[in-house]
């Protein structure tokens, strides 16, 4: 959805749309979702929050399953839950900003932005938390859940600062705009047939859109360790088969010598205070 709607004010030239700022000249997504666009960006908006929430339940029921390792606390269930409200919360966030374009209903769509980066922002600060946890706790079995807690720690940071950035470039009016719309996708620059984005090393560009994509897909690394293979065994299965495999301390405890006045015995002949039985 994001190249596509780039690549169409590419090629079409870049417009000066209504909704822009005096002064503005690169546009903003919201700007070329407003236009003709617009049924793609409500489109592309829901099917991404609505498989990216499923991901979130997905993931807290393949752990309640035992196909993912499980929480180990009320702690970890409470942030997995959480991240699954705020992730509802972001959801409806995009979708609406979409519905209610920054053309037509400017301060709506403004608050409905804030909605949806403030929504997915706690969602990944508690999910972080929850795989803070697991990681520490199955550190020696599980690193993945340690590697998915650093992609998305890093998101969070990353999305914060761009975030604050692009809030504050984006109260002001022209080349600060300008720097506000490349912090959310890019610096367009067209040359047929083919249309790519330049880095923009001058505004010290970051693509918070495509950011938030990888984000996504750092899904994949949390969920993909539940699949059955004929090569490899669900991540929760693996770990019972591993405490089944260990050996229990009361079997493997020694049973000790029976004792009596006489000392033990070495055969299999009882005692009973010197007494044969």
């Amino acid at each position: 959805m994001l190249i596509a709607m780039l690549a169409h004010w590419a090629v079409v030239g870049s417009p000066i749309y209504s909704s822009m700022e005096p002064g503005q000249t690169i546009a903003y997504i919201s700007d070329v979702g407003a236009q003709e666009l617009k049924p793609l960006f409500i489109g592309g908006s829901v099917v991404t929050v609505v498989f990216l929430d499923l991901s979130f339940v997905a993931e807290r029921w393949l752990r309640h399953a035992g196909q993912l390792v499980p929480n180990k606390g009320k702690l970890d269930k409470a942030c997995a839950i959480g991240s699954i409200f705020f992730s509802v919360v972001g959801a409806l966030g995009l979708i609406l900003l979409s519905c209610f374009d920054t053309l037509r209903h400017p301060h709506k769509h403004v608050g409905f932005l804030a909605m949806f980066l403030a929504g997915y922002l706690v969602s990944a600060i508690l999910i972080c938390a929850e795989y803070l946890r697991l990681g520490i706790f199955y550190r020696s079995h599980h690193r993945v859940l340690f590697a998915s807690f650093v992609i998305k720690g890093c998101f969070v940071v990353v999305e914060i600062a761009l975030a604050i950035a692009f809030g504050v470039l984006g109260r002001h009016n022209g080349s600060k705009r300008n720097a506000a719309a490349v912090l959310e996708w890019g610096k367009p620059r067209i040359s047929l047939p083919i249309v790519w984005v330049e880095p923009a090393a001058n505004h010290g560009s970051a693509v918070i859109a495509l950011i938030f994509t990888f984000y996504v897909l750092s899904f994949v690394v949390d969920l993909l360790p539940s699949v059955r293979t004929r090569r490899h065994v669900p991540q929760g299965e693996k770990r019972v088969n591993m405490a089944s495999s260990e050996p229990s301390s009361e079997l493997t405890r020694e049973e000790p010598l029976t004792m009596d006045s006489a000392g033990p015995n070495a055969n299999n002949v009882n005692y009973y205070r010197g007494q044969r039985m």
